[in-house]
């Protein structure tokens, strides 16, 4: 089932975590009953996309065998795709060809590494930036101005999804993967410049804020992953009326409103 770009942005992706350690409780679903009952609500209650992965990226997370990972993620894609459009979140070649062949219309890689496997599988394509690997992107990130470097990188990644022919493109500038929390806030501050970067590859820009440990330390008092749900509308509205194409967002039914509330009232204004 095909995702078109123009026709669906705004977008909001929704999120099926077959994992037992994704850093949300709520949207882990280790079990495939669960794990179809989740991604079915998630269409019904008006997602564009689902999301599958199998493997936690969140900080300090080891990474999943292959055939475990395959294993977890197969049989939920397959199910879910006879539903709508699934993209799988992953950062192994095998696995996201064998999602593909399950009937997944999009790779989700939060490596910036699958450019040329979705180009020859002919499918949509997410190229994040990120710095290390989850295990220890945290540890030291550094950056002398981490919005133009942030947004080099993207503009390679997107020459090299385009020259490997890649027809449907997005960029995520990755919240939270190797950045400060000063990192994060510059970046969702002047998400609009990745927007500007993305229009110039004929791309589509995805940011993902939703419940990251950033939006936990802005204010006076450490904020847990169950408390962060205002941030996370906040953050997914700025990303909204600056342009961005898809948020993804594990509060489907609030970032599906936020979209109503906010995207629509812009591009009325705009027309």
């Amino acid at each position: 089932m095909a995702l078109s770009l123009g026709a669906l942005s705004p977008s909001v992706m929704g999120i099926v975590n077959v994992t037992p350690d994704s850093f949300f409780a709520a949207a882990r679903t280790a079990a495939f009953d669960e794990a179809i009952v989740r991604g079915t609500e998630l269409f019904t209650l008006g997602c564009d996309i689902v999301d599958v992965g199998g493997e936690s990226t969140r900080p300090g997370a080891r990474e999943v065998a292959l055939e475990e990972e395959l294993a977890r993620v197969v049989p939920v894609v397959s199910a879910l795709a006879l539903r709508g459009p699934v993209s799988i979140d992953t950062r192994k070649a095998d696995v996201a060809r064998a999602a593909v062949r399950a009937g997944a219309v999009v790779i989700n890689d939060v490596s910036g590494t699958l450019m040329e496997v979705a180009g020859e599988l002919g499918v949509g394509y997410v190229a994040m930036h990120a710095r290390g690997t989850p295990e220890n992107m945290q540890d030291d990130p550094r950056y002398d101005d981490v919005v133009a470097e942030v947004l080099e990188v993207l503009a390679s990644m997107a020459r090299r999804a385009r020259d490997a022919g890649v027809a449907q493109l997005w960029l995520d500038p990755g919240i939270g993967f190797g950045k400060t929390l000063e990192h994060n806030v510059a970046l969702v501050a002047r998400c609009a410049d990745v927007v500007e970067l993305a229009r110039t590859f004929d791309a589509g820009v995805v940011i993902g804020t939703s419940r990251k440990r950033f939006l936990g330390l802005l204010g006076s008092d450490v904020l847990e992953v169950d408390e962060r749900l205002e941030g996370s509308l906040a953050t997914e509205a700025w990303a909204l009326v600056s342009g961005v194409s898809m948020i993804r967002a594990h509060d489907a039914p609030a970032a599906l409103q936020l979209r109503e509330l906010v995207a629509r009232p812009v591009a009325e204004v705009g027309a």
